[in-house]
């Protein structure tokens, strides 16, 4: 599919929300890669956790300085710096590696040695000084000023708050260097970023990523989710990295269900015409659309996280482009109109039951909140 131009007209404004997930957020790199081609679809609101708030900043401030093309250029120079550094500091890339033909991963016993050693000892005893190249890459590639005083995208940035166990959401005017590293923030190989008085962990363990943000704080209905965590595997995870992928998955999702199930509790509501009148126009009717990475990295350990060799990365982000376009041919014209996700059958595993069934009524979207 070739680009399309807006000829004028006023783009078609969607929200994001980006998954965190190591450098599998290449495959996300892929998907926003796409979606820049087509000027007549505009970013009102990006969510991100871990690697999908990395590449949210990233794509706000390649927006900011060179408009799409400059967004595209900022994401892609970004993941070769990541490759090129991953090169020196990656954790896993001195420990022993073996190729299997199609398809180039780490060695399960090497993510093994690293995994052994971040249950062992804390980062506190195995990385005293906390260093993370992360930070120094980031403030080479993103004028975190300029964002918080000029971006017109609106960002929703997750981090997981340690003491209370509650999601945080900061907003554009607050997004730092320091907010980027408290929402990727994995408590086994580095310390809790400290902002204000408080200390943070990754913000897949709350919202992975949020949604309820647009809910409140942007005009655009349509909310596009960009999954990096597989939502099913067909397959039965029988070794212990398997396992431990699996559930962390699960954990990583929990929360995103808990915000479909509350969306399709309203969308009921407005559709069947349930509600009073005296309580219509108070709930958003929000239009959801997922593109998802269940198939696309199917194939891949979870040791492959840590991966960032340059052929692996493009190839995940080869991955994300072409399940957008796929998305794209199918569902473009349901932007405005539509959910192109069935919220029953993709997220609440409850087709041909009654979506309302022990869902409490205070989950509902209220758009005055």
């Amino acid at each position: 599919m070739s680009p399309r131009s807006a000829g004028g007209n006023k783009p078609k404004m969607i929200n994001l929300a980006l998954q965190g997930g190591g450098s599998h957020g290449a495959f996300a790199w892929g998907v926003l890669d796409r979606l820049l081609d087509e000027t007549d679809i505009g970013f009102e609101g990006l969510s991100g956790t871990s690697a999908g708030a990395v590449n949210a900043v990233v794509l706000a401030h390649g927006m900011m300085s060179g408009g799409r093309k400059g967004a595209q250029e900022a994401l892609e120079n970004f993941w070769r710096r990541t490759s090129h550094g991953g090169s020196v500091w990656s954790p896993m890339h001195h420990l022993p590696q073996i190729e299997i033909p199609g398809m180039e991963v780490f060695n399960a016993a090497s993510y093994a040695v690293l995994d052994t050693l971040t249950r062992t000892f804390s980062p506190y005893e195995l990385n005293p000084f906390d260093v993370n190249p992360l930070r120094d890459l980031l403030m080479d590639t993103v004028d975190f000023d300029g964002l918080r005083e000029h971006c017109d995208i609106k960002l929703f940035l997750s981090a997981t708050n340690v003491r209370s166990g509650r999601v945080r959401v900061f907003k554009t005017g607050e997004v730092s260097v320091d907010v980027v590293m408290a929402s990727a923030c994995l408590p086994f190989l580095y310390k809790a970023v400290e902002i204000g008085n408080e200390h943070y962990w990754d913000g897949g363990y709350m919202g992975n990523p949020v949604l309820f943000p647009f809910f409140y704080e942007c005009d655009s209905r349509d909310v596009m989710i960009v999954h990096i965590n597989p939502m099913e595997r067909h397959d039965l995870p029988m070794t212990a990295p398997e396992i431990l992928n699996r559930i962390n998955e699960i954990s990583f999702n929990s929360s995103l269900i808990d915000e479909m199930r509350a969306i399709n509790f309203v969308t009921r509501l407005i559709e069947e015409d349930w509600l009073k009148e005296e309580h219509k126009g108070k709930l958003k009717h929000i239009l959801v659309h997922s593109v998802r990475s269940d198939e696309a990295l199917a194939n891949l350990p979870v040791s492959s996280k840590f991966d960032v060799r340059w052929s692996f990365l493009t190839d995940l982000r080869d991955r994300g482009r072409a399940e957008a376009e796929n998305w794209l041919k199918t569902n473009r014209d349901a932007i405005g109109k539509r959910s192109t996700a069935d919220l029953q059958s993709q997220y609440l595993g409850r087709a041909g039951t009654h979506p309302l069934d022990g869902v409490p009524e205070d989950n509902a979207i209220n758009e005055g909140n």
